[in-house]
């Protein structure tokens, strides 16, 4: 059926509002849909799902293979080895915890992937994110890398900081006077707090966290010892 056909057989008194449907560049009304679909002798879902059909495309690209190493291994022309933060207990601190960085522990780390982000390699360091307040975004026990250099709070960007000995990756947001809030990925579990300029001068930031990554295990799968 032509254009002219089908308005002419709704009632419409030209065939621009069929090509403009056709086209995409007007939107129907209901209306109209159920107009249609009577004179197509079709069901009106039928029409309504033709301008729902989701594009399908490529949302991955193949870098290449994975190639195992240990610590024996020298480091690639594109490598570099930055140092691994964590919290460790304080001998005879009751309990109490510092972050510092853990003595012969380094992460392999592509240059490639530091220029990328603008992180010069002196200024990375990597540390394991532990809780689920950063899920779905950042899982339990992913690696992050965090760029020492840039401690300055751009409003919604992800930081790594010190808070009493505490290592928590969260976004930071600046509040009128100095203060800060700090978000969580998972809001709901996790409420938003508010430090004030106070207690903001008292964390140690750690820097902008650029880069994470997470290790997924499937489910049943038995972990070899």
């Amino acid at each position: 059926m032509s254009q002219a056909s089908l308005a002419k057989a709704c009632g419409w008194a030209s065939q621009s509002r069929v090509g403009n449907y056709e086209k995409d560049t007007r939107e129907p009304s209901l209306e109209d849909i159920a107009q249609m679909a009577k004179v197509l002798g079709i069901d009106q879902g039928m029409l309504l799902m033709q301008g729902q059909q989701p594009s399908i495309e490529a949302n991955a690209e193949l870098i290449g293979t994975m190639a195992a190493w240990d610590s024996k291994t020298p480091l690639g022309d594109d490598e570099v080895a930055i140092p691994l933060y964590k919290e460790v207990e304080l001998a005879a601190g009751g309990g109490a915890t510092e972050v510092i960085e853990v003595p012969g522990r380094l992460l392999r780390f592509a240059k490639s992937t530091l220029r990328e982000a603008g992180v010069h390699e002196s200024n990375a360091v990597c540390a394991t994110v532990r809780g689920h307040s950063m899920e779905r975004l950042i899982m339990d026990g992913a690696t992050i890398g965090i760029d020492t250099g840039s401690k300055h709070i751009e409003d919604g960007e992800i930081y790594a900081f010190d808070q009493d000995g505490m290592l928590r990756v969260k976004y930071l947001y600046r509040l009128p006077g100095g203060g800060v809030r700090v978000r969580s990925e998972n809001s709901d579990e996790f409420p938003d707090e508010t430090l004030t300029p106070e207690q903001f001068a008292n964390i140690r930031m750690l820097g902008w966290v650029f880069w994470w990554s997470t290790v997924r295990r499937r489910r049943g799968l038995s972990i070899a010892k």
